[in-house]
């Protein structure tokens, strides 16, 4: 059997060394563990040499332990090593996870909070995550530690390039709470903004990152353990949103639009000409960090309204695209609203940028070839339908009739992997 057993966070069992022919673990576990004389020590770097050894003495029938950090079987080496060698071989032993005691140190309960892992790992999901939730626990790494979390968040979606007029977004209300060198003499956590986190040097000895949206850290009674689930229902009727003059993304569009986005937890969506919000909104329910860009100020303040009505994060942009795009992150996927003459352009510009997908919704059939040109152009794999519905709508008489909705042309195009730096391979 390999004896893992949680450490760090909260103390091992005394005992649990006793007899190991092998120990394996950081620097710090095994400095501070009783190892036996007699036992081999491996300092845990690369794995894949440190499980040749595991495997030798397993050979040989030696008893093996292996030190790590709190719960090892959250984001930690119990998946390596239930891989290589059966879960059948494992007596786990875990401590206190760094996330449950950072969350413990702060008073905070974390039955709703969404846990994501940065270490070795691209920052961006797990800033994404920040942005489209208010209770997240961020498990740190070299390189993706409280400095870069915090400049990242503290930048709102993007700055305005020089000569831009637009209303760039403020960064999200987020508080960060460090929590450093957890279950030592050297531990302390530390609230600070995004800001000044991005301003310090923050060392080796972080654990966790705690990113709240304190007006609803505390949340209400939950019976059911885990972050919000995903919404009951999506491509809700237009009267779920404020609009003027029924310019709003008709709920039958909207459905594939969604399906053809697919926003999830950890992507970015652009809502590129957004009107009303209704396609930032629903990305938001499913749980996307959403950039929102409308240049009507009326459209700008009916977004936010429609964000706040539904519960959801969305930043908003106030300025027309392209120009507006310059500044904002990288999103995964887009959707962009509209028919003018300029439409074309605009998809240019976000598919330059969408990292998986781009969907664009237009009434007039004059733009479809250049809008999908304009796809096809940037390496994406184009199709598309004219949506055409006619709703149930009520007689005199108690009788129904069918009433035509306006068609609309709905293209979308998926990233061909073997489109790569502007030149088809």
């Amino acid at each position: 059997m390999i004896t893992v057993v949680g450490t760090g966070v909260s103390a091992p069992p005394a005992d649990v060394l006793a007899g190991a022919g092998l120990v394996v673990g950081g620097r710090r576990h095994l400095d501070a563990a009783a190892v036996p004389a007699s036992a081999e020590r491996v300092v845990l770097g690369p794995l894949a040499p440190a499980l040749d050894v595991v495997e030798r003495h397993l050979d040989k029938g030696s008893r093996v332990v292996v030190l790590a950090s709190g719960d090892p079987g959250f984001f930690g080496i119990v998946r390596v090593l239930a891989e290589r060698f059966g879960s059948g071989a494992l007596d786990v032993r875990p401590g206190v996870s760094s996330v449950a005691a950072a969350f413990a140190r702060v008073g905070v309960p974390w039955d709703d909070a969404v846990v994501v892992s940065a270490h070795g790992r691209d920052l961006r999901t797990a800033v994404n995550v920040c942005r489209a939730r208010g209770k997240v626990a961020v498990l740190t790494g070299p390189g993706a530690g409280p400095a870069e979390l915090g400049a990242a968040l503290g930048s709102g979606a993007g700055a305005a390039p020089s000569g831009l007029v637009a209303q760039f977004p403020a960064p999200l209300k987020r508080v960060l709470l460090v929590a450093s060198d957890l279950g030592t003499k050297d531990e302390r956590v530390q609230r600070v903004t995004p800001a000044e986190a991005a301003a310090r040097d923050w060392g080796s000895g972080v654990s966790v990152v705690l990113c709240l949206d304190e007006s609803r850290a505390l949340g209400g009674v939950r019976t059911v353990a885990g972050p919000p689930p995903a919404p009951s229902q999506w491509a809700l009727e237009e009267g779920e949103f404020a609009h003027r003059d029924s310019m709003i993304t008709k709920f039958e569009v909207r459905a594939l639009a969604l399906a053809r986005l697919g926003p999830r937890l950890g992507d970015l969506v652009w809502d590129v000409g957004a009107g009303s919000g209704s396609v930032a909104v629903e990305c938001a329910r499913l749980g996307a960090a959403v950039v929102a860009v409308e240049k009507a100020a009326d459209g700008v303040e009916r977004i936010r309204a429609n964000a706040d009505a539904h519960g959801v994060d969305v930043q908003v942009v106030h300025g027309a695209a392209p120009d507006a795009l310059a500044g904002l992150d990288d999103p995964d996927a887009v959707f962009v609203g509209g028919g003018g003459r300029e439409l074309p352009g605009i998809v240019a510009a976000c598919a330059r940028r969408a990292r998986r997908s781009v969907v664009v919704a237009m009434a007039a059939l004059d733009r479809v070839p250049a809008v999908r040109a304009a796809l096809t152009d940037a390496g994406f794999d184009c199709e598309g339908v004219l949506l055409q519905s006619s709703r149930l709508a009520p007689l005199p008489g108690d009788v129904t009739r069918l009433a035509a909705t306006n068609p609309v042309f709905l293209l979308w195009g998926v990233r061909n992997p073997a489109y790569r730096e502007g030149v088809a391979q």
